[in-house]
């Protein structure tokens, strides 16, 4: 189980650069954005008009795939964590109902904000926060970005928050918003080592996030299950940071972060000997290779979304969507 490795490398395409040929050299995009220097000059990531677009041209992808339980349907439309959950429900749906979805209920994704941060460099993201068919009253969050004006838009993470803990964001007298440095200081935690410090928190504990259903609550639930008659779980947590799965963060009016990160977990199930593990249901039984016999170990990747107070404070999970990717029996 190798440290921070990115299971997307060898299944996507290298991603173009965009180059400025002069140090004067002004382009203009489709959109209507100056581009200058390519990559440092420091602009909005994109227009209101195409953030809708982009909304729009996702949720009609994820639809199509989702009822045919076709990965390749909406595979152009996300990536990092979110893609590999995505591609790997769909996969797992293919197997068990090889004619599509029958309990297909498309999405529909209203009373779309969208929070648009002004940056240099790639990648160019933004935030939409919209309310959805699914969830109950939960607004859904989702993070839009990509590495080259070349690029479409694809959704890197989604997550489910209350309507009443979605933050208000610092913005100008444009209404652009401020994206947060991973190195940045000043806040609670360091966003870009949030992912390492909350796998750490979840093996060891500490007073670095508050309590919840996703930090101490997770950690008795896990605590309880480690063992049971005739069996035992072992559970491994790693950050994942790199790529596609670099962590994003807004600074909030009030001077803290909201920061999107994504980590990895695997679970072992461990029959003593004379027994069985008790048989997975069949979604899992989809993305298992080789017999279960004495043991089975599932790897998850979960993708969250944290409220990092400025100075000192504690760091609350607001939300978390976590999907099986694969599983492997021995």
């Amino acid at each position: 189980m190798s440290r921070d490795r990115d299971p997307r490398t060898l299944r996507r395409p290298a991603r173009s650069a965009l180059i400025a040929t002069s140090a004067t050299a002004l382009s203009l995009t489709a959109s209507g954005c100056v581009v200058v220097h390519g990559e440092r000059e420091v602009l909005p990531s994109t227009t209101r008009a195409e953030a809708a677009q982009a909304l729009q041209e996702f949720t009609t992808a994820y639809n199509e795939a989702d009822k045919a339980y076709d990965g390749t349907l909406d595979a152009d439309r996300t990536t990092g964590a979110l893609a590999d959950i995505d591609s790997a429900r769909l996969k797992a749906g293919k197997v068990n109902n090889p004619d599509g979805n029958p309990r297909h209920t498309p999405l529909k994704l209203t009373d779309a904000k969208f929070t648009i941060p002004k940056k240099a460099g790639w990648p160019r993201w933004f935030v939409a926060d919209a309310a959805g068919n699914k969830g109950g009253t939960a607004r859904w969050l989702l993070v839009f970005t990509r590495s080259s004006l070349d690029d479409p838009f694809q959704v890197a993470y989604l997550t489910l928050v209350a309507p009443d803990k979605v933050p208000q964001f610092k913005e100008d007298s444009d209404g652009w918003a401020e994206s947060v440095p991973a190195n940045s200081t000043g806040l609670a935690a360091d966003p870009g080592g949030l992912s390492r410090t909350y796998a750490t928190y979840l093996k060891n504990g500490g007073d670095t996030f508050a309590e919840g259903a996703h930090t101490s609550q997770w950690r008795a639930l896990r605590e309880k299950n480690g063992k049971k008659p005739g069996m035992v779980t072992q559970y491994i947590d790693e950050p994942l940071t790199n790529g596609d799965y670099a962590p994003l963060a807004l600074r909030t009016a009030d001077g803290g972060a909201l920061v999107f990160f994504t980590t990895r977990h695997y679970e072992k199930q461990t029959a003593h000997a004379g027994t069985s593990v008790p048989a997975p249901n069949k979604d899992v039984l989809a993305l298992t290779k080789g017999e279960i016999k004495q043991s089975l170990t599932m790897e998850f990747v979960s993708n969250e979304v944290a409220l990092d107070p400025r100075g000192p404070g504690k760091v609350t999970i607001l939300g978390r969507i976590q999907g099986l990717t694969s599983a492997e029996g021995s």
